[in-house]
């Protein structure tokens, strides 16, 4: 599974890949808890759509598991 972190204030995003052809989660976390989820069908999705609805910068997320 690849997984990719960004941090913005007291939340943890993370970018999760899911099964190959289905997609990756959006995943946001307050204090360790796992707050809601997102599928969406590429990880650069993800990422503009962290960056658009919760303000995650574009250059903030970093590979943490391949």
């Amino acid at each position: 599974m690849i997984v990719w972190e960004a941090q913005r204030d007291d939340w943890l995003y993370r970018i999760e890949e899911d099964l190959p052809g289905i997609g990756f989660y959006l995943r946001g976390y307050l204090s360790g808890v796992d707050t809601f989820d997102y599928l969406q069908e590429t990880q650069e999705i993800c990422v503009k759509f962290a960056n658009e609805e919760f303000g995650v910068p574009l250059d903030s997320w970093h590979l943490i598991k391949d």
